[in-house]
């Protein structure tokens, strides 16, 4: 009974992943792992932080923009990844990179 909103939301996903997938190297996240089939984008920050989950923390403050640690998925490399999901608000995922660019003074 709701294939088409499943559709909607699906196609939004799509938009909103290629929103980021074309910002995000711009604002200094370019290091992305391939993004098929899951919800978010797994990004390697190493040149920018060896610690995650401080720099989540700044970012949240600076940017306002949440990621998750990669230290919560990777105890041994995690330090430098960042998990980015794209299941927000459309709006919200294609201005993210601006946000981050400015934040990070690109």
């Amino acid at each position: 009974d709701c294939t088409e909103e499943l559709e909607a939301n699906k196609a939004a996903y799509a938009r909103s992943r290629a929103a980021l997938l074309a910002g995000l190297p711009a604002a200094g996240f370019d290091r992305i792992a391939a993004a098929d089939g899951a919800f978010y984008l797994w990004c390697d920050v190493g040149r920018l932080t060896n610690d995650s989950l401080d720099f989540c923390a700044r970012m949240l403050e600076g940017a306002g923009i949440a990621a998750s640690a990669g230290v919560d998925f990777d105890r041994d490399r995690g330090a430098r990844f960042l998990r980015f999901s794209y299941c927000g608000v459309e709006s919200d995922m294609v201005q993210a990179p601006a946000r981050l660019k400015s934040w990070l003074g690109r």
